[in-house]
């Protein structure tokens, strides 16, 4: 399978799965724009300072709205222009992480979050959406100890739920791929790149 145009792909997981280096090397090798949320603009970098800093009061509802207003500003500024020029496009994290984070994580609604999704993204989906799947454990022993922003310092409890949480959304979603993040790294490297080729990316 090979296609002209271009392809939108998102990397999805945990903080600490793997997905920013393969997100990195699949946009590398493709000539593609990589991008990622929250923060992939200059509005969403001002917003990513507020939704990142652990002392920073919220509710989960203000929080998923940040989140969404970001992604808005995401696809209108970069995402859909970009495509638009013939260059495919890679983003570390999409719509999957709120309905992950602050759906499944946060207990807010999925209905409701799906809904203020469309509204946001209207009908920019990604092609393929790659999850990194790795353990809780696994990946809070790789994470930075120096880090503490708002999710990272979250409770173990609440990781369990957001990784629960993507590998239901893989199951429901169209385009949706699961990779076991506890491999090797050429291992999963592998595996990305067959699910890449299925859509017809070109590396």
């Amino acid at each position: 399978m090979s296609t002209n145009r271009p392809l939108f792909v998102a990397f999805e997981g945990i903080d600490g799965c793997g997905k920013s280096t393969h997100a990195k090397r699949t946009a590398t090798g493709a000539n593609a724009r990589l991008t990622f949320e929250p923060g992939g603009t200059p509005l969403g970098q001002v917003l990513r300072q507020r939704l990142l800093a652990a002392d920073e009061p919220m509710t989960s509802e203000t929080e998923a709205l940040l989140m969404l207003a970001d992604r808005s500003h995401h696809v209108v500024s970069v995402i859909t222009p970009t495509l638009a020029s013939g260059q495919s496009v890679v983003t570390d994290r999409f719509f999957g992480s709120t309905l992950a984070y602050q759906g499944y994580g946060r207990g807010l609604d999925l209905t409701s979050l799906r809904a203020a999704t469309r509204l946001a993204i209207g009908e920019c989906r990604p092609d393929l959406t790659i999850v990194i799947d790795l353990p809780v454990a696994t990946a809070h022993a790789r994470r930075s100890p120096s880090k503490a922003d708002r999710f990272e310092s979250a409770t173990l409890d609440f990781h369990e739920r957001v990784r629960a949480g993507f590998l239901d959304l893989a199951t429901t979603e169209t385009g949706w791929v699961v990779i076991n993040g506890e491999q090797s790294l050429d291992a999963v490297a592998r595996d990305v790149d067959a699910a890449l080729a299925a859509i017809g990316w070109a590396s």
